[in-house]
């Protein structure tokens, strides 16, 4: 699953979400995979941050609470 969303404040931007298999190599757990492209480039953000699946749900609430 990989969603590209528009990076409000930008002509270009964009946060592209993506779920990544086995990143660090066979055996490594999945991770949420969280790009920012000012450029527009979702395959090739300036910035990202992988998230281990299993701290989700927890970052989703610290995330929300920040609303």
């Amino acid at each position: 699953m990989s969603k590209v969303i528009p990076l409000s404040g930008t002509k270009n931007g964009v946060i592209s979400i993506t779920k990544i298999d086995e990143p660090y190599g066979k055996g490594s757990a999945a991770v949420a995979s969280i790009g920012v492209s000012l450029s527009g480039d979702a395959e090739n953000p300036e910035w990202k941050v992988h998230i281990p699946l299993e701290n989700l749900d927890e970052v989703m609430k610290a995330l929300s609470e920040l609303k």
